[in-house]
């Protein structure tokens, strides 16, 4: 408790499921949280209400993802709250979409819009942030996991790759000021976005399979990783990505 004390930390897509998870941990852990939504106000009011019930602070910022200038309409929308602090110390790349259609059904439209929501806008929320991000920060991306093949999802683990790779890269660009840049990997996820699908109890069971431990995991279970590479332990890892995914990729 108490290792991210004095600092604010931004995750965006914090409204919701994973994102949620990270918010309210990181906020457990002393931080100021910043927390992005889309589109849904009334999910970030409540994120933040819970976080401030649970004697955490908080903030809600709304901005658009995927759409021309959303980086800097989201740093904009940061700035002019009264609560933000002039430097942000984690940033949370958390934000994003999966679009269900094999390489055959995927339009170019609809690749593009994948790609703007979830390879492009990280990228540049990074850039229009960098001035703001404390030197010795943290960056996590939260991404997909890239030893898997999802061809069901191909735009969108394309998409996730790209951040991986932007992962490493930025690494290593942004060592001289002491900012680690790592990315983490969830598997099947209990959130509100899979709860339809995983209601059907043979789809539950099937997706407990692809696990090793036999179950689908929890968005607590996703931030709890965040929250290491988040917090000052994690200051000699860099560049890396976690998997998060319960041993999917062990299980036969």
């Amino acid at each position: 408790m108490g290792v991210l004390k004095g600092k604010t930390a931004l995750v965006t897509g914090g409204s919701r499921g994973i994102g949620r998870a990270v918010a309210e941990r990181l906020a457990r852990d002393g931080a100021l949280v910043a927390v992005h939504y889309g589109h849904d106000e009334a999910a970030a009011k409540e994120t933040v209400g819970a976080i401030g019930a649970a004697g955490g602070r908080a903030f809600a910022i709304g901005a658009e993802l995927g759409v021309a200038g959303d980086a800097q309409a989201l740093w904009a929308a940061y700035e002019a709250h009264p609560l933000a602090t002039e430097r942000v110390d984690v940033l949370v790349n958390n934000a994003g979409a999966a679009t269900f259609a094999g390489i055959e059904e995927t339009d170019e439209e609809t690749f593009l819009r994948i790609q703007a929501l979830n390879a492009q806008a990280p990228f540049f929320v990074i850039k229009h942030g960098l001035e703001r991000l404390t030197d010795g920060g943290r960056i996590v991306n939260v991404t997909g996991t890239p030893a898997i093949a999802l061809p069901a999802i191909l735009a969108t683990i394309m998409a996730k790759g790209a951040v991986n790779a932007l992962t490493v890269s930025l690494a290593a660009a942004l060592a001289p000021r002491g900012i680690t840049v790592n990315s983490v990997g969830p598997g099947i996820t209990e959130t509100d976005l899979n709860a339809a699908w995983l209601a059907d109890p043979q789809a539950r069971a099937h997706a407990s399979s692809r696990s090793v431990f036999g179950r689908v995991g929890t968005p607590q279970e996703v931030a709890d990783v965040v929250a290491f590479l988040a917090s000052p332990d994690s200051r000699w890892v860099t560049g890396q990505h976690l998997d998060a995914t319960g041993g999917l990729q062990l299980a036969l």
